[in-house]
């Protein structure tokens, strides 16, 4: 398999809900179901890296209501699948402005983080509070803080900085749901990612279609700047 990295941007739990006469957070919940078959097919697959987009930034000006419920989901979701995923030697990074988070929310992110990282098989990445601009001017702060030479400065030593250090690049992106943007969502790491958008909301997203996903990919060239192989011969 050429493939090591799949990201996912999880839209469409609210639709989801509307669609069906239910609350917002009734979305949300159904959505989580989908969270843990992803994992499953991605390590039975044999990826190296799964990363999803969980909580933004910018998701912290949703209604305070939702923001807690969102958090109540979280904190159950950890509590009950961080001994499954360790089972599965899974490593857990959380990746994001993690300070603003709650602090039962950090505690258990950094005790899952401690528990895996001895753990040898799919990294699994959340994205809480995380925002692609935010992680750069984070990046450039450290930089600047330590006092790195300009010359000294070049991708890797970059990339080192990032919250996503030591994370291979995503080859795949998918975002369901219908909507074709990436929404502030790895703009370092995307440069040269593919991407599989689809209307299915995240909730009707399972197996079947993250596979067609990941098969469509099989099937792409990817040139990061080149000519065609053919071409160039």
């Amino acid at each position: 398999m050429n493939i090591k990295h799949v990201a996912l941007i999880m839209d469409g739990n609210g639709r989801w809900a509307r669609q069906r006469g239910l609350p917002r957070i009734e979305g949300h919940r159904n959505g989580v179901k989908r969270v843990n078959e992803i994992i499953d097919t991605a390590a039975a697959v044999g990826l190296q890296a799964v990363t999803f987009y969980t909580f933004s930034i910018e998701n912290w000006n949703r209604p305070m209501t939702e923001v807690k419920a969102l958090m109540r989901i979280l904190d159950k979701y950890l509590r009950s699948e961080m001994h499954r995923l360790h089972d599965m030697n899974i490593i857990f990074r959380a990746v994001g402005n993690i300070e603003k988070l709650p602090d039962n929310i950090r505690k258990l992110l950094r005790d899952f983080e401690e528990l895996t990282k001895n753990n040898t098989g799919l990294v699994l990445s959340s994205a809480l509070s995380y925002g692609g601009r935010a992680e750069i001017i984070n990046a450039v702060k450290k930089i600047i803080k330590k006092g790195v030479r300009a010359k000294d400065v070049d991708e890797e030593a970059f990339e080192s900085y990032l919250y996503t250090a030591g994370i291979p690049d995503p080859d795949l992106i998918i975002r369901t749901s219908g909507e074709m943007r990436l929404s502030n969502f790895l703009l370092w790491q995307s440069a040269y990612s593919e991407f599989y958008f689809t209307e299915t909301l995240w909730p009707d997203f399972g197996r079947e279609e993250f596979m067609a996903a990941i098969n469509e990919y099989q099937g792409r060239e990817r040139r990061f700047g080149a000519l065609p192989e053919k071409a160039g011969k």
